[in-house]
C-alpha cells in the first residue's frame, strides 16, 4: 500500500426543502451530480415555482445560512450540501404575494339574467333542451306532489299528538328515545309541523330553546324538535335505573 488516502462521498444527499410559495418544509434525497439548473427542474415539480423564478438559499442542519445556490452550471455536489440541510426556494413568478391566488384582483365576467336566458350555449340553455332538474316538468310536479302529500301526513300524524302524551321516538339512524311531548305545532327555524320531546335522559340538542325563542322548559340536553312521523304516542313509562336503591 502507499499509504494515500481515499476520501469516498455518497453520491446522493437528503435535503430539506422550504419554500416561500408554501408553509411546508419537504424532505428528498437528490443526486449530487446534476446540476443547479437540473436541480432547479426537480425542485419545481415538488414546490411548483418556475425555475426560472427561482432564487436557492443553502442552510445548514442547524438553519444557519451558509451560501447562495447562484450558480446554474454548477453541481449541486460542488456546493458544502449535507444530509438534513436546508435549500429554500424563494419564488420571484408573484406566486407568493397572492398576485395569482386572491381573487379580488380577478376582472369578473358578468352578465345580466336576461342576456344570459338568452343564450344558447348555455348550462340553463342545455338543461332546459335536455329537460333536467327544474325544467323536467313532469318530474317537477311529481315532487311538489310528494311534498304536499308528506305534508298532509306530517299535519294528520301532529293532530294526533298532544302536550304531555309519553312517547317514542324513531328517527332512522338513530336510536330509539323515549320522552314526554311537550310542544306540537309550527316553528319559526323551520317549516311544516314539529313536535318538540323532552326525553327521559339527555340525548336531545337543547333545553326547549332554539335561536334565542323558548317553545318549552326542560333541563339542557334533554329537549328536541322531531317530525310527527318519527313519533308514537302510547304508553311507555320512565325508565327506573335503580338510582334510590341501596
Amino acid at each position: 500500500m502507499d499509504g494515500s488516502v481515499t476520501v469516498i462521498s455518497n453520491p446522493t444527499v437528503s435535503v430539506r426543502v422550504t419554500s416561500t410559495a408554501s408553509s411546508f418544509e419537504i424532505n428528498r434525497r437528490f443526486n449530487r451530480g446534476v446540476t443547479i439548473a437540473e436541480f432547479k427542474s426537480k425542485l419545481e415539480m415538488i414546490v411548483g415555482t418556475p425555475a426560472a423564478c427561482m432564487d436557492l438559499d443553502l442552510f445548514s442542519a442547524s438553519d444557519k445560512f451558509l451560501q447562495k445556490l447562484d450558480n446554474n452550471e454548477a453541481l449541486l455536489g460542488s456546493y458544502h450540501v449535507d444530509d438534513d440541510c436546508r435549500i429554500h426556494v424563494t419564488d420571484r413568478s408573484g406566486a407568493q404575494s397572492g398576485e395569482f391566488t386572491d381573487l379580488s384582483k380577478v376582472e369578473k365576467f358578468e352578465i345580466s339574467d336576461d342576456a344570459y336566458e338568452k343564450r344558447a350555449d348555455s348550462v340553463r340553455s342545455f338543461k332546459k333542451n335536455m329537460k333536467l332538474g327544474r325544467f323536467n316538468e313532469e318530474n317537477r310536479v311529481k315532487q311538489e306532489e310528494a311534498l304536499a302529500k308528506k305534508e298532509e301526513e306530517e299535519k294528520a300524524a301532529a293532530e294526533a299528538i298532544a302536550a304531555g302524551n309519553r312517547c317514542k321516538v324513531e328517527v332512522p339512524g338513530q336510536p330509539t328515545k323515549v320522552g314526554t311531548v311537550m310542544f306540537v305545532g309550527t316553528v319559526d327555524f323551520k317549516p311544516g309541523h314539529w313536535v318538540g320531546v323532552k326525553y327521559d335522559e339527555p340525548l336531545g340538542k337543547h333545553d326547549g330553546s332554539v335561536n334565542g325563542k323558548r317553545y318549552f322548559e326542560c333541563e339542557p340536553k334533554y329537549g328536541a324538535f322531531v317530525k310527527p312521523l318519527s313519533v308514537t304516542v302510547g304508553d311507555f313509562p320512565e325508565e327506573d335505573y335503580g338510582l334510590d336503591e341501596m
